[in-house]
């Protein structure tokens, strides 16, 4: 008997490892459709998900696919109801997708273990009616909604109802449900399209304030590079200034520094003079240091600066309505950036109206300059002419009018003048090409 025990226990242990083995196999049998242990054929999805054919027909029906308003016939797509994969089949459909071997024969290998481990469940028979437990469910009481046999037709309690054969009624609901499968199915696909586009929505959302972000910090920087500029400038010309009168007036300290030295030393001098005993000796000197101590106080008057020569207020700022310019920096709303756009277009064609205007009348000054430069020449030649034919070149026109009217004067006063339309009608034409151009 103490033998046997442990052999017990042991053999206790192990089935009940072996179970929990089967249950986490069994676990991972399972289709995600019909909840139950995967049906051969099994097939296998591109994202590596297994399904029973059959659930997979079920979920994939052509005829109530439909992709903006067309119907899908030949192939189609469904989502993988493991990891919302979408599956794209082509013409064969379902049927096109491989089949998982591997799967099936891990699947035959359990069926058999566990029918020599656990007694086989009672088949459960074909259903039978509750009133008539002998009679079996044949009918279906469309009244009612419910499955009934014929008896409760007869003389049961569905005998004043309307019924219908089973089959019909079996596909019909088969066909409806069938048909919500393949609504709801849609109806997620939907919601997966519109999950896709507020995931779209969401990233450009982050990539658009990302960008406006850049852009903002752009122009406030460059703000800050003005204003620094701006202050170094400013900077610059105080401090040149304040160099300029600090070196003024440091050479005032140091011309009056030694003007003081020689007048101390020029003091010390007459000092030691004065001490001389000797009346002689000192007046050999005296008059010399006289002459010098005078000239030296004439010379000591001091360049006075000017009043408020340390003042610095000039430099005073006032950046009061730039603060407030400053704190009123805001967005640029889309009524005032129209507004901008038709005062810049209003200045531009006013621009190009003033520049049109001063080029027709510069066209007009070089037409009359022209003009006059030809007349300039025709009187200079006439007064060639003149002076050729002996005139006073005084009186240059009235010589003109005493020549005698020959053909050599009418054919020379004629060239000058088609000579002088000529380059009027360069100068015009020139400034036609220019015009033309811009």
């Amino acid at each position: 008997v103490s033998t046997c025990m442990p052999i017990t226990c042991f053999n206790g242990l192990i089935s009940f490892h072996r179970d929990q083995t089967m249950d986490s196999l069994e676990r991972q049998l399972i289709c995600p459709i019909c909840l139950e242990v995967f049906t051969k054929p099994v097939v296998i999805l591109p994202c590596q998900h297994n399904l029973c054919r059959k659930c997979a027909n079920d979920i994939f029906q052509p005829s109530l696919f439909q992709a903006r308003g067309t119907t899908v016939g030949a192939g189609g797509r469904f989502r993988c109801p493991s990891c919302r994969h979408e599956v794209v089949l082509d013409r064969h459909g379902v049927y096109g997708l491989q089949r998982n071997l591997l799967v099936e024969n891990i699947i035959d290998i359990y069926k058999q273990e566990s029918a020599s481990s656990r007694p086989l469940p009672k088949a459960t028979g074909h259903p039978t009616c509750v009133e008539h437990e002998e009679e079996k469910v044949n009918i279906y009481c469309i009244s009612c909604q419910v499955p009934t046999c014929s008896l409760c037709k007869v003389f049961g309690s569905h005998k004043d109802c309307q019924v219908a054969p089973l089959p019909d009624v079996y596909k019909h609901q088969k066909s409806e449900l069938s048909d919500g499968i393949g609504c709801l199915v849609a109806a997620n696909d939907r919601v997966q399209a519109f999950i896709s586009e507020l995931e779209d929505t969401c990233k450009n959302l982050e990539d658009n304030c990302k960008s406006q972000k850049q852009t903002l910090c752009e122009k406030f920087d460059r703000m800050y590079a003005i204003l620094e500029e701006r202050k170094k400038i400013m900077l610059q010309r105080i401090t040149y200034e304040q160099e300029e009168k600090t070196s003024h007036t440091r050479s005032l300290i140091r011309k009056y520094g030694e003007h003081i030295d020689a007048n101390s030393k020029l003091v010390e001098t007459a000092l030691q003079s004065m001490e001389e005993p000797q009346m002689a000796a000192f007046l050999q000197s005296a008059r010399n240091l006289i002459e010098k101590i005078t000239e030296a106080t004439n010379g000591s008057t001091v360049e006075t600066l000017d009043p408020g020569y340390e003042n610095m207020d000039h430099y005073k700022v006032d950046f009061n309505a730039e603060e407030r310019v400053l704190y009123q920096l805001d967005f640029v709303k889309a009524e005032e950036e129209l507004e901008g756009v038709g005062e810049e277009e209003q200045e531009q064609c006013a621009g190009d109206d003033a520049e049109d205007l001063g080029q027709k009348s510069a066209d007009q000054g070089d037409t009359e300059d022209t003009k006059g430069q030809a007349e300039d020449v025709r009187d200079s030649m006439k007064a060639d002419i003149c002076d050729a034919e002996g005139g006073s070149a005084q009186q240059p026109v009235k010589d003109a009018k005493t020549l005698p009217d020959g053909p050599s004067l009418q054919a020379f006063v004629l060239f000058l003048s088609i000579l002088a339309m000529v380059i009027i009608l360069q100068r015009v034409w020139n400034h036609i090409e220019c015009a033309a151009c811009s």
